[in-house]
């Protein structure tokens, strides 16, 4: 997963202003650290739309930085819950259902939002699964709508695109979407071939049931 584009530009921009007063950093003792909380789909509506995950993954992000002539070291800990479903398209079989929740961390500042995925655009969000399928191609957007994730309204934007996968190119569909809970921001990443449209619902039940912030283990916190 391509997070590591998410976080290490922030660290740059917002380093002089988030380090005010942390005198382990800019002493070089210290490293400065920013960590999300994970996020995943509801148990039961991941079993009801067939997807298996293995929970959530940290992704760490190390970065050196340059602060006031002196390299200091930055750790961003991003949170990826992928799911996968195995689907038939007659000339093969893979998982070609993958649904993917992202949670990384605002970094506010002063009341600013320093992580620049606040400011990514539909178009952006949909870069952060091209690895995933070798690369995405001809992307193009279909449609978009409005869900409640959360309790918040949420655009969801479909694109069509082509994908390889097991060599072959597919025709697939792909929904993002993203919002802010708490201190995190939290994308949501759907795709599954074209062919097999019915899919979508199962996409949209998953976006709906998205839970944040969970546990390492997949279970949601409960407010004190």
């Amino acid at each position: 997963m391509t997070t590591r584009r998410i976080v290490a530009a922030v660290l740059a921009v917002a380093i002089l202003t988030t380090t005010t007063g942390c005198i382990g950093f800019l002493t070089g003792e210290e490293s400065l650290s920013f960590a999300a909380k994970p996020a995943v789909v509801d148990e039961s509506a991941a079993e009801s739309a067939g997807y298996v995950t293995d929970g959530p993954q940290t992704v760490e992000v190390n970065e050196t930085v340059t602060v006031a002539g002196q390299e200091r070291h930055v750790v961003a800990k991003n949170q990826v819950t992928t799911y996968e479903k195995t689907l038939d398209l007659t000339i093969f079989e893979a998982k070609l259902g993958m649904f993917t929740v992202i949670s990384s961390p605002a970094v506010e500042v002063a009341g600013q939002t320093m992580n620049p995925i606040a400011d990514y655009s539909s178009r952006q969000l949909v870069g952060l699964v091209e690895t995933q399928y070798q690369g995405l191609s001809d992307v193009n957007k279909v449609s978009s709508q409005t869900i409640t994730v959360q309790g918040q309204e949420t655009e969801v934007t479909k694109f069509a695109a082509k994908a390889t996968i097991n060599g072959e190119r597919v025709d697939v569909y792909v929904h993002v979407m993203k919002y802010k809970d708490g201190e995190d921001f939290i994308v949501g990443l759907g795709l599954y071939p074209q062919k097999l449209d019915s899919e979508e619902n199962n996409i949209m039940s998953m976006m709906r049931a998205i839970e944040h912030p969970a546990e390492a283990n997949g279970t949601t916190e409960q407010a004190a």
